[in-house]
């Protein structure tokens, strides 16, 4: 299924080198960029530079990610792969919310089409929170019927436990996990050795860290990971990435960035080779979870 720098997600085989909407709205990831003109030049940049999986959401600007990509990539290569989630919503004040309702959730899909302008998103996450009023079966449901009748080309799921996962897969064909993973946070290492064991994608969110702080904000000041771009001569976050590709073959990446130069910077780290003595190093870092 995996060909060196190529997995299949849902319908399309991807380069696992990704790019992701969510640092392309202003900040704290609500309206308008910060710069127009470069958004919309990263995400051509990025196509132009083989990227053809680009993760998004409704709830992203709200409606300002996949505006973005819509103006700038329309009408979109064959090979390009458009993924989004849902089950979240945002707020006049930017605040982020449970939206899992089945209703909610075919509006959602409903709206990335309309904004995206097609026919079908290829991969569609279900983001799962912890403590809902809606059932995950009821959830999983919605989203069956919603590939059913063709409004989406594949059923994945986001922020998932072991347990959650299973049940997941119980309901339907599960083709990709979206969980937070990176050098500090393994804490979904359980749920990526299941996905590797059964083909199936695994998408690391945050792979260099949160945008929003907290535990997960570690990554490029980790003293490791800094003294090991040092010797290898990376940058810290090419080391971070280049890590998380050579972690597992049916790892997905999705860095996201509004810069021009960081995006490059970013896509060279599929050229990094490891050398052992550093993936021992970075073995013995602390694990958050």
């Amino acid at each position: 299924m995996t060909s060196g720098d190529t997995f299949l997600l849902g319908p399309k085989m991807v380069r696992r080198m990704g790019f992701g909407a969510m640092q392309l709205p202003g900040r704290g990831v609500f309206g308008p960029p910060r710069d127009r003109i470069e958004a919309l030049a990263v995400l051509r940049r990025a196509v132009e530079l083989g990227v053809n999986h680009i993760d998004t959401a409704q709830f992203y600007g709200p409606d300002v990610a996949n505006e973005l990509i819509r103006e700038a990539l329309h009408p979109y290569p064959a090979e390009l792969a458009l993924v989004s989630k849902v089950g979240a919503r945002r707020d006049g004040s930017g605040q982020w919310l449970p939206a899992q309702m089945p209703s909610e959730l075919r509006a959602a899909v409903e709206d990335n089409l309309r904004t995206l302008a097609i026919d079908r998103v290829d991969v569609v996450n279900l983001r799962v929170h912890e403590e809902s009023d809606v059932a995950l079966e009821d959830q999983l449901a919605a989203m069956v019927d919603m590939r059913i009748e063709g409004l989406i080309g594949g059923v994945g799921v986001s922020n998932v436990s072991p347990e959650q996962f299973a049940v997941a897969r119980a309901a339907t064909d599960i083709v990709c996990v979206q969980n937070a993973f990176n050098i500090i946070d393994r804490s979904s290492q359980p749920v990526l050795d299941t996905c590797c064991e059964d083909g199936i994608a695994f998408v690391s969110y945050f792979p260099l860290g949160s945008a929003f702080g907290g535990d997960h904000n570690h990554v490029l000041e980790a003293p490791a990971v800094v003294a090991g771009a040092g010797r290898l001569g990376t940058t810290v976050a090419q080391l971070a990435l280049a890590w998380l590709l050579d972690r597992s073959p049916n790892m997905l990446l999705i860095p996201g960035t509004a810069s021009l130069a960081h995006l490059e910077q970013n896509l060279g780290a599929s050229q990094i080779e490891l050398d052992e003595a550093t993936c021992e190093e970075f073995e013995a870092l602390g694990v958050f979870g």
